[in-house]
């Protein structure tokens, strides 16, 4: 998992606790992490990607979690990761040990996920993220799920795009805590690395400094609560519309129809964004939306004008 020595404990700890609570669902107790030193020497240096001990929130087992990041099929993969298993199991006797490998690859996964002879048998998981709809990582909408998200496969999204999105949105969202945003900047940082995102990654941290970040707040791929902050300056458009209007018609419904004119520049925009994204039928773009199906064609017809 790239060069972990420049990534503060801190930092490692807390992803290991996403990975085992977002992606894993092992619900384990955040404050309990406990990174563990895996560095064993033989002929050759080995060390596993992540390792700690954490415990279970309900039944407060203690446990040590290894896992793995592979962006590659390996033929031998199986036999890695066993030699971690006799590793740890010779270092942490009488602690259970839950082993994941977390594959990131494009190509379809072929590593076998356990070794069988006559009187042994030896099993791990892995998890595809080609599996994982990214979209629910994104929908969750907090730093810890938007840093796990890199992980996903992005389908036909543009790359570079979904990566400012990620990146800016993960600004958003830590305000004006610097600290905080470092930390998890450096999360990115290292999970970049295992899909060779950090060209992606320098682009999209350099574009912080020179664009304002609420420009790129109205950027979703089309999740279903369309709660976007740029569509909201909209609404407050519409009803300070609607209020001049009430000069003539009257205060209260004035206000009344600046928010439906508010709530329609809203659908409008929503539909707009998922037009952009390609990947949506016009019939969830209606469903997303709410707008009728002719509304949503006219949105059509003046994007390819």
């Amino acid at each position: 998992m790239g060069n972990k020595d420049i990534v503060s404990k801190q930092v490692l700890s807390h992803l290991a606790a996403d990975i085992a609570n977002l992606l894993l669902h092992l619900d384990v107790d955040l404050q309990s992490v406990e990174l563990l030193d895996t560095e064993h020497q033989r002929v050759e240096l080995r060390r596993a990607d992540l390792v700690a001990r954490m415990r279970k929130k309900l039944t407060g087992e203690s446990f040590i979690l290894h896992i793995e990041i592979q962006n590659a099929n390996q033929p031998e993969m199986a036999t890695r990761m066993l030699r971690y298993f006799t590793d740890l199991h010779l270092q942490y006797p009488h602690q259970p040990i839950h082993q994941h490998l977390v594959y990131i690859g494009k190509k379809p996964l072929e590593m076998a996920a356990e070794i069988t002879q006559p009187l042994f048998t030896y099993r791990y998981a892995i998890l595809d993220m080609r599996t994982v709809d990214c979209s629910v990582l994104l929908a969750q909408d907090t730093p810890d799920a938007l840093v796990l998200a890199i992980l996903c496969d992005f389908k036909q999204r543009p790359v570079q795009e979904m990566v400012n999105y990620i990146v800016t949105r993960l600004k958003e969202l830590t305000a004006e805590d610097e600290s905080s945003f470092r930390n998890y900047f450096e999360m990115l940082e290292t999970l970049a690395d295992n899909r060779d995102l950090q060209s992606h990654l320098h682009e999209a941290k350099q574009m912080l400094t020179q664009v304002n970040v609420k420009k790129f707040a109205s950027y979703n791929w089309g999740l279903q609560d369309g709660l976007l902050q740029g569509i909201e300056q909209g609404i407050e458009k519409g009803i300070e519309q609607g209020i001049e209007q009430g000069k003539q018609l009257g205060l209260q419904e004035g206000k009344q129809l600046g928010l439906e004119e508010g709530q329609l520049l809203k659908a409008r925009a929503i539909a707009r964004k998922l037009l952009s994204a390609g990947t949506f039928s016009l019939e969830q773009i209606v469903e997303f939306a709410e707008l009728p199906l002719e509304e949503v064609l006219q949105l059509q017809r003046e994007r390819s004008n």
